[in-house]
């Protein structure tokens, strides 16, 4: 006897299967896209008209991607150091809120789990943020609690470059992991209930995180290092060391950290963006269109669907299906796979997971089920912490000296 699904092609049953489990996406950069291109006037780029030319997102796209819930990073970029990140850091997350309440029927700010359910139930994206790099609270913890009460579930702890406290995976190591303080964060972050996300970091940073931790920790835009020989990806040996923690690895679509071809290839990008003044992470028109000219004029290596379920295949192998995610890095990125270059995508890799006959109960689990247990478990291990210890007043000079 035949099953009403056995005529649907696999893009039809992606499509239904994120109807019943959405996709958590661990990161989404469009925060500093509006800031960059609008001064985040949501008048001039109104996200409930189609932004194809200009960004990776807005609302249509979102519903035709099957986006339940989305972590939009508060990032900023670590030229801003001390008071001028903080306060970069806060007009990041006033977007956030004002991006919420300018859509209502179609956003819902997220704090909790429970949240995030809520807003499935009503139909609604479930808005968590994300802060993207330790250099946006200056070796604060009170500021790194402000941060937590305006509704931020994540800090990663570095960007591109060191923080005084822990080292990234793409600078010169300066502290071998964490420093005390760096530990000390990690562990009000536990007490908190926000996530550390471990991209970014050196492997070093990861290991120590891992060690100190009384929490699950997440990896919001990080792939398998085994696959694709980048710093920014998961060595084995760390991904082998979540399911005893409990996190979470969200695989990113960025081409140089999921295709070795293209690592070679987007050096070479970067440098001729430098030459004309540009940042290589600008995504404003002007950068997008020297970015488009270089690229007619020197093809990219292409990557997928496929080059991500390669490394999807592969952290399943070693972590788990329950630890494993997706962080795409839309809007924070200028290149994308054929196929995942906006958030409408998503359906694109789930057909290619179920062609790969990964069942739907793991699909499942990597679109929402394990982002939001890792939240829910993070929670759970705050309450218990928050009733025997209290908020950490240590400094940075007292324990790093």
């Amino acid at each position: 006897m035949t099953s009403p699904t056995d005529s649907l092609t696999p893009l039809d049953r992606a499509r239904a299967l994120l109807r019943s489990a959405p996709v958590v996406d661990g990161h989404n950069d469009l925060p500093w896209a509006m800031r960059k291109q609008a001064g985040y006037d949501l008048d001039a780029l109104d996200l409930a008209a189609d932004q194809s030319g200009r960004l990776h997102t807005d609302l249509a796209r979102l519903a035709e991607g099957g986006v339940g819930a989305q972590f939009w990073s508060v990032y900023v970029p670590t030229s801003l150091t001390g008071d001028h990140a903080v306060s970069a850091t806060l007009e990041q997350i006033d977007f956030v809120h004002a991006l919420v309440e300018r859509y209502p029927d179609r956003l819902r700010l997220a704090r909790t789990a429970a949240d995030m359910e809520a807003a499935r139930a009503e139909g609604r994206i479930a808005s968590l943020m994300g802060a993207e790099g330790g250099h946006s609270i200056d070796s604060s913890l009170a500021t790194l609690r402000a941060l937590y009460e305006l509704g931020v579930r994540y800090l990663t702890l570095t960007h591109n470059d060191n923080v005084p406290w822990a080292d990234s995976a793409t600078d010169k190591p300066a502290a071998g992991g964490l420093t005390r303080f760096g530990e000390e964060v990690v562990r009000e972050m536990n007490r908190l209930g926000m996530l550390v996300d471990l991209s970014h970091v050196s492997a070093d940073t990861m290991r120590d995180a891992l060690r100190v931790t009384e929490a699950p920790v997440v990896f919001s835009h990080s792939s398998a290092r085994a696959v694709c020989d980048h710093p920014r990806n998961i060595p084995d040996d760390v991904l082998a060391q979540l399911p005893a923690n409990g996190g979470v690895a969200m695989a990113t679509f960025v081409p140089k950290f999921i295709l070795p071809a293209a690592i070679e290839w987007t050096e070479a990008a970067d440098a001729n963006m430098h030459a004309h003044g540009f940042h290589p992470l600008d995504t404003t028109p002007a950068a997008m269109e020297r970015q488009r000219a270089y690229e007619a004029a020197h093809p990219s290596p292409v990557a997928t669907p496929a080059t991500v379920a390669d490394h999807l295949d592969h952290m399943r192998e070693v972590a788990g299906i329950d630890h494993i995610g997706i962080g795409g890095d839309f809007d924070g990125t200028a290149f994308l796979p054929d196929g995942l270059d906006s958030v409408a995508g998503y359906p694109n890799l789930v057909a290619e997971l179920l062609d790969r006959h990964w069942s739907e109960a793991d699909l499942s689990k990597l679109t929402w089920h394990n982002a939001v247990r890792v939240l829910r478990d993070a929670e759970s291990a705050a309450a218990s912490l928050r009733a025997t210890r209290r908020p950490s007043i240590a400094t940075i000079d007292r324990l790093d000296g």
